[in-house]
């Protein structure tokens, strides 16, 4: 009981920043957009941060995130806390011209590229978007999504706090080469208390439409805590191609709360991989609808967590039609003491025929102090139809140590070098060369190796 008071009475808190802010930012969004905030900040004052009596929560405690005191960004508190010279680090070549760059969730024009894209992709920021030409497809598509009248508070907590963000539109059989880069960063610093950053991102892909778009989060200093919860909204219309990274390497004082939610077309694919490596605590709501006949999801990801870090994901995939395919291996990798959860529904509805589904976890476990908690699970209205699902929770294999050994190879290097390929099955996936390079030495990195002899 005392734990709900705690977690009311931090909810309250950000009711009262959500009225703070919102009579200070009277009149300059649309009258529509205030109403879908308003609805937003009852909701989450009605059902408050989830305990872990809500199923959906039994294995992930977001008391820690209710009790950490944090402050909404501010553009005030956002602006010059970076300059071009620190931006570089986080700069992919392949994206060096398609950059939107956002401070605590706030966008930042001068930290931004957008240049030399094909005519028809618009790639913007959210408030722009919603009172220029653009304003009526997005009232058409904000939150429809990510419903404020669902159960998930953080989603809530997000629409309430909507200020800034991207808004990506791919009009109709254009292709676009170049990967378009999401950049959020983040940092508490010179703020009175942890900031909380709440990015919106609103992706719309038009029919015949091909493009790939890299979301990172990521922290300007490691050892900061602070709490960024986005919100992610995909629609992939008919024939359309998208393919979605994501990218977390928030600070290691940081908690990561996200939701993705994707609606795809007839005949189209929708192609995700996500990379987790930061945070003490790390949430990743992952909500996919295949909604009409030949739609294709690709859900793949990998999580690598040390002492101190909890990451958890949980995707629901909705195969709303007849002859839909999905794909989903997840994969992860914990040493000391770290936790891990994955649960994963497909679920089948009646008269989605010839469904296609397939789930995997599989975990590795470095350290006797490590632990994981793994769901998949598939549920079934339909009688013709192909689904599966697994998910293993083991070590290092003996047998292919002995191998590497006996080979001449040193035990820690074998060791490293299973471990390496364990997770560059899902690396591997990423078609963008600079971010591979990183990732593998992000992976080196915390293997605290190199794979060589």
């Amino acid at each position: 009981m005392q734990a709900t008071k705690e977690v009311t009475k931090e909810a309250s808190d950000y009711v009262a920043a959500f009225h703070e802010q919102a009579e200070s930012q009277r009149g300059k969004m649309p009258a529509w957009v205030e109403d879908l905030r308003g609805r937003a900040i009852e909701h989450f004052e009605m059902v408050g941060f989830p305990t872990t009596d809500v199923e959906d929560y039994k294995y992930t405690n977001v008391a820690p995130i209710a009790r950490g005191n944090f402050q909404p960004a501010s553009e005030a508190q956002a602006k010059n806390l970076i300059d071009g010279q620190t931006l570089e680090r986080f700069v992919y070549p392949e994206a060096k011209r398609s950059r939107l760059a956002f401070v605590n969730g706030i966008f930042s024009s001068e930290l931004s590229a957008i240049e030399n894209l094909p005519d028809r992709v618009v790639v913007t920021e959210l408030r722009e978007a919603l009172g220029g030409e653009y304003a009526d497809l997005v009232r058409g598509y904000l939150a429809r999504g990510a419903e404020t009248s669902g159960d998930d508070a953080f989603t809530s907590l997000n629409t309430a706090f909507l200020s800034s963000g991207a808004f990506l539109l791919f009009r109709r059989n254009v292709s676009v080469e170049q990967p378009i880069h999401l950049l959020f960063l983040s940092t508490s610093s010179g703020a009175e208390k942890p900031i909380a950053a709440f990015p919106r991102v609103l992706v719309l892909a038009e029919t015949g439409s091909e493009a790939t778009v890299i979301e990172e989060h990521t922290a300007i200093n490691d050892g900061d805590v602070y709490f960024s919860s986005p919100v992610v909204e995909i629609y992939v219309d008919d024939e359309a191609r998208l393919t979605h990274y994501k990218v977390q390497r928030e600070s290691s004082g940081a908690f990561h709360v996200a939701q993705t939610r994707a609606e795809v077309g007839r005949g189209s694919r929708y192609d995700s991989t996500t990379v987790t490596l930061g945070a003490a605590l790390a949430r990743h709501n992952i909500n996919m609808q295949l909604r009409a006949e030949g739609s294709e999801s690709w859900i793949d990801g990998l999580y690598i967590v040390d002492t101190g870090q909890h990451a958890d994901t949980h995707s629901l995939i909705n195969h709303r039609a007849a002859h839909c395919v999905s794909h989903q291996a997840y994969k992860g990798i914990l040493d000391g003491k770290s936790r891990g959860v994955f649960n994963g529904r497909i679920f089948v509805h009646p008269g989605a025929q010839q469904t296609d589904a397939y789930q995997s976890n599989k975990n590795l476990i470095l350290s006797n102090e490590a632990r994981v908690d793994t769901k998949p699970q598939l549920e079934i209205f339909a009688d013709d139809v192909k689904c599966s699902h697994g998910a293993t929770v083991g070590q290092l294999n003996e047998e292919e140590l002995f191998y590497l050994t006996s080979r001449g190879l040193q035990p820690e290097l074998a060791r490293n070098l299973l471990t390496y390929g364990f997770a560059e099955a899902i690396v591997q996936k990423i078609k963008v060369e600079s971010i591979k390079r990183q990732l593998d030495e992000a992976i080196l990195n915390r293997l605290h190796a190199r794979l060589e002899a």
